[in-house]
């Protein structure tokens, strides 16, 4: 049996301990983001990435002993399990593995063998593997010739036999391993066109052969699309006399001219009709989760650099959902994201009324204050965008736009989620509030959106989508609780992500709200319906109250370290109220012993650090040292670049090959991962984080099919303004 405690520590580089302590914490019903920030003594500090691969392995390796179980029960009922099978059941590292040596085992449907088992044809298989006859097999066939169960001759007998035997090698777990293993080390995926003339996306892939081991993620799940929408025939081919060669090896081991050339018929039918469609099937299988796997973790990594972008403050934002024949909807926001007002404007085609429009829009700026214009990046925004930068000229008074990623917005504004927030609002309003919220607060307005419909992954409809939703959903849950919500202005959808709090919970907070007014202190929490202690235990670290009774209620400092943070306050003689100053400033410079000073509080020293650093400056926002958005006043169409032109841009996506950069013309740029760094990078996400601001030097531009390459080798490093993810 595994040790699957040892398994964790080996694969994820971290002690047993720790492993154990995770494993522990989880079973115990903690959440990732608490066990990450309020329990950094029992795991050495493992950070939530490590603690997310832990708890994942460790539903997989838990399955995989629970298949393990099943399996040898089953195969015990059955009467057949030795010390030998009991051990390698044991030893079993995947649960590829586990259904090899369960394939001989396993009920089967009836097949050709178990049609000349029921024959009686089972003690000539048996007889012709021993491979010791010493007269034609024609003639020890003759035995079996039974009318009655249709074996009319001895073909008929030896034929089934075969069958009997292609079945058994091809149920035999050493030689489907040794298979697996030769074909994706030495196989090759092969594409062809169904149809050559047809014109797709998938041309690249109409005569394509690449080494199994070799494909890239994206290429597999590229290939398993076009082969869905009947575009391609996709196989895997490797050398057959090979792998027949090694069969004939371990199967045909003895010199027998009567049982030799029917072993070797027999080899070559199991391993054509048995074996290989299995393998192929078993490696597409392998290559698809992989590529899946890989994909995922591109897109957690994209989401969670979208939802940790710095938010605007202090703007009042005007929003721009912009469409040609149903009018571009647009939407005022104040700086705390309430709507003062909406309208629609057409100054697209087809009724191009850009002189109303204008005015409209100025009306709305003069009365509202509007210092910045947030415009969806979706139909009709290239128009948009340059009847917004004519206007800004026209104006003449400080004013900004910023192109901002609508994926979602549609798919929000027609949500139940969308009605509840406004009843009175169409979808079109909706959408141009949810806009310029983006803009405002990104992390606050994108969690109401599913997070496979925000649009910075790949191949994400063709994925498992349970899966690829647990994934992301524990992206947005570990942002979510790493900046920390007001809990007087959050929504339902923002406190649903909080560690602990589940929807149902979150309703009642609100609705609590509601009914009660404000929150004072973060002990009321226990008021609401359905939240108990271990609830509040898991959530009180990463709701914040602003105002409330208790200073440090506006902090990260979890309640149950109120009693340490108040006496090491005391130590320093400083007061709490000073908390809400900004944050008692040098307080670290005071402590020199900090395992002392632990010891005394009777916290843990990782704890004690936590708590001065939060004290220094209280709810400290993490995304506040990242870069913020580009403000245009003046747009780029793709015609005005040329070949050698330096700009700035943002990462708007980035996918396996490479990364695509918004310039400020309507179409994004794409750098291949070749043009990223001067020095090899295996992956574009070893250079580049969606949000990031990258200097960009135009390569070529394709004005018919609305191509932009781009390159990040500026003859010296490209300055870059990276992110920094907050520890």
């Amino acid at each position: 049996m595994l040790d699957i405690i040892e398994v964790l520590a080996k694969e994820l580089g971290i002690k047993k301990s720790q492993a154990e302590a995770a494993v522990t914490l989880i079973d115990e019903g903690n959440t990732i983001p608490f066990i990450a920030r309020y329990r950094k003594e029992k795991t050495g500090a493992l950070n939530d990435e490590v603690l997310r691969n832990l708890f994942d392995r460790l539903n997989y390796l838990r399955n995989l002993e629970e298949k393990k179980e099943q399996v040898r029960s089953s195969i015990e009922e059955q009467g057949q399990l030795t010390p030998e099978l009991a051990r390698k059941l044991d030893m079993a590292e995947t649960l590829v593995e586990v259904e090899d040596i369960y394939r001989p085992y396993r009920p089967k449907r009836r097949t050709r063998a178990t049609v000349a088992k029921e024959k009686g044809l089972e003690p000539l298989a048996n007889l012709i593997l021993l491979q010791t006859t010493k007269e034609p097999l024609e003639k020890e066939a003759e035995a079996y010739i039974d009318e009655e169960k249709e074996v009319l001759t001895a073909e008929d007998a030896i034929a089934g036999a075969q069958d009997i035997l292609a079945e058994m090698v091809a149920d035999n777990a050493e030689y489907r391993s040794y298979i697996r293993d030769y074909t994706f080390k030495h196989g090759k995926i092969v594409s062809q066109a169904k149809d050559a003339e047809e014109k797709s996306v998938y041309e690249m892939y109409y005569d394509f052969e690449e080494p199994v081991s070799k494909l890239a993620g994206h290429r597999v799940l590229a290939l398993n699309r076009g082969e869905k929408e009947k575009f391609l025939t996709v196989k895997v081919v490797t050398e057959t006399e090979r792998i027949t060669g090694y069969l004939e090896k371990k199967v045909i081991v003895k010199e027998n001219p009567y049982t030799t050339p029917v072993l070797q018929a027999m080899i070559a039918d199991s391993y054509d009709r048995l074996i290989a469609p299995a393998v192929e099937r078993e490696i597409r299988s392998m290559l698809t989760e992989a590529a899946e796997e890989g994909a995922m973790k591109v897109f957690g990594k994209n989401l969670e650099q979208l939802l940790m972008q710095p938010p605007i403050v202090g703007n009042t934002v005007l929003g721009w959902d912009p469409a040609f024949r149903t009018g571009c909807k647009l939407a005022v926001v104040d700086a705390t994201g309430k709507v003062l007002d909406t309208t629609v404007i057409y100054p697209t085609a087809p009724q191009n009324k850009v002189t109303e429009s204008k005015a409209v829009l100025k009306k709305l700026i003069d009365k509202y204050g509007v210092n910045l214009i947030s415009v969806g990046n979706g139909t009709a925004s290239r128009e948009s965008e340059q009847i917004i930068v004519d206007f800004i000229k026209e104006y003449n008074k400080p004013l900004s736009y910023v192109i901002v990623n609508e994926a979602g917005a549609s798919v929000y504004s027609a949500s139940k989620l969308a009605t509840e927030e406004f009843p009175n609002f169409d979808v079109g309003q909706r959408s141009a509030t949810s806009i310029a919220r983006r803009l405002q607060d990104p992390l606050a307005e994108l969690v109401k959106i599913d997070p496979k419909s925000i649009g910075v992954g790949q191949y994400q409809h063709d994925m498992n989508q349970k899966k690829l939703s647990e994934v992301l959903g524990g992206v947005v849950e570990d942002c979510v609780n790493r900046v920390g919500v007001d809990l007087n202005t959050a929504s339902a959808s923002l406190l649903s992500y909080i560690s602990g709090i589940s929807k149902p919970i979150a309703k009642n907070i609100v609705a609590y709200r509601e009914e009660n007014g404000r929150f004072v202190s973060r002990k009321q929490l226990l008021k609401v319906a359905k939240l108990g202690p271990k609830a509040f235990e898991q959530s009180a670290g990463f709701l914040r109250i602003t105002g409330g009774e208790n200073p440090l209620d506006a902090t990260s400092v979890h309640p149950e370290s109120y009693e340490a943070a108040t006496a090491l306050m005391k130590k320093l003689k400083v007061e709490t109220s000073d908390v809400k100053a900004g944050g008692i400033r040098g307080i670290s410079g005071k402590i020199h012993d900090y395992e002392k000073l632990a010891e005394e509080l009777g916290v843990g020293v990782l704890t004690l650090k936590d708590i001065v650093k939060e004290l220094e400056k209280p709810a400290r926002d993490p995304r506040a040292e990242m870069p913020g958005p580009i403000l245009r006043q003046d747009v780029l169409e793709m015609k005005d670049l040329t070949p050698g032109m330096e700009l700035k841009g943002t990462v708007r996506n980035v996918i396996d090959f490479g990364a695509f950069v918004d310039i400020g013309v309507h179409q994004d740029g794409l750098v291949h991962v070749s043009q990223m760094s001067e020095k090899y990078i295996k992956h574009p996400l070893e250079a580049v984080s969606v949000g990031d601001i990258v200097k960009v030097k135009v390569l070529s531009v394709d004005l018919e099919k609305q191509r932009i390459s781009l390159t990040m080798k500026l003859g010296e490093p490209a300055p870059k303004e990276k992110r920094r993810k907050d520890g």
